[in-house]
């Protein structure tokens, strides 16, 4: 853990928002260049079919400007005050914007999610999980949008409350929301690793769904259609090794029918809090050596590669592997006889010499 200063963390910006750098390549960058301005340095030399131009540096500047009018902190994955919880996942947000307090990261947490057209008696239960969580010193979390998010928000505004968004953290979306974005503002936390300004779309959703689990001890699905963006949130929250919770609701009712089906295939079912606080209270935190993502930044890659002539052909048989279908980094192993470290060094060069491509959720495809 260190503290970046201010020219760190504007190179660290420029990097993360240099076309085609997600976080698993950011990640894998700083490993080898050992910081942004060497990796920055290292892009313009770097040969492809695309050229690594990084992002406009002004812009960005200006950026962290508008940042600072609005009272929002930019904090770095390496920097204490990031959470340690959301660290933890594989290829974190190298870097998230904060309204509030970020005193509430150190804190356990809890994410409650659900429908956005929930019923009535789904909102009531929301709100009084919510305030019993945070009464036995939970955080909640959740996505600020309508419906069960809304109702955990406002329950839990006394006891601590963060909401991770999918826009910027000075844009208010669903617009409604506005009066409780505010007091989510003053009494706990916004969070998004989009730039300020920013309107969310469809398809930033999901990215923000994986925050959402990732800062959470465990999720909490209260009334969901089977397919639907809780849907989503679950599935990272599985893949991160989070605990999932959910309320049994009539079979009738298809707002149900996705959190049914949770408890169908094994979450847990919940009446109350207690029943979360007991489930939860008896994990063991896991230790830094249990912990384990596709791509270990403290590997020193110089001392793992290997010869030319083998470098070459794994790079071949990563390229006969991938297709135009984006291919999750799980399955990538599953398939590549090699060592995690290894491909991850071979799946970087493909990527900066544009012969692969990043996608979200740690995703690769042909370039």
């Amino acid at each position: 853990m260190r503290q970046l200063d201010e020219r760190e963390r504007l190179d660290w910006l420029q990097l993360i928002r240099t076309p085609n750098i997600g976080p698993v390549t950011f990640q894998q960058l700083i490993a080898k260049y050992g910081a942004a301005d060497e990796a920055l340095a290292a892009l313009a030399d770097l040969p492809g079919k695309r050229p690594h131009k990084p992002a406009n540096r002004a812009k960005l500047e200006e950026e962290l400007h508008q940042a600072e009018r609005c009272g929002a902190r930019l904090i770095a994955s390496c920097e204490p005050d990031y959470p340690a919880m959301l660290a933890e996942i594989p290829a974190p947000p190298p870097l998230i914007y904060v309204c509030g307090d970020p005193a509430l990261f150190q804190k356990p947490a809890v994410a409650i999610i659900g429908a956005r057209n929930a019923s009535g008696a789904g909102r009531k239960f929301a709100r009084l999980l919510a305030a019993d969580l945070g009464r036995a010193g939970f955080v909640i979390v959740s996505g600020l949008a309508r419906g069960i998010d809304g109702a955990a928000h406002e329950a839990s505004l006394e006891t601590g409350t963060i909401a991770a968004v999918a826009g910027g953290v000075d844009v208010i979306y669903p617009p409604e929301h506005q009066a409780l974005t505010e007091q989510i503002i003053n009494n706990g936390a916004v969070i998004s690793e989009c730039p300020m300004g920013y309107h969310p779309t469809a398809r930033d959703f999901p990215k923000r769904n994986r925050i959402i689990s990732g800062l959470s001890r465990g999720v909490v699905v209260v009334e969901a259609a089977a397919r639907s963006g809780t849907m989503i949130t679950v599935r990272y929250a599985l893949e991160q090794g989070r605990e999932v919770f959910a309320a049994p609701g009539s079979p009738l009712d298809p707002r149900c029918a996705g959190a049914n089906k949770l408890i169908r295939d094994g979450a847990t079912l919940i009446q109350n809090a207690d029943d979360i606080l007991e489930a939860l209270n008896a994990q063991i935190p896991r230790s830094q050596e249990q912990q384990t993502g596709f791509f270990d930044t403290t590997l020193n890659s110089q001392s793992s590669r290997q010869n030319d002539a083998d470098t070459a052909a794994l790079r071949a048989q990563l390229l006969e592997l991938l297709s135009f279908t984006p291919l999750h980094r799980d399955e990538i192993l599953r398939e590549i006889a090699a060592p995690a470290g290894l491909v991850a060094d071979s799946l970087l060069d493909l990527v900066l010499t544009g012969d692969a491509v990043e996608h979200e959720g740690g995703k690769f495809s042909r370039g």
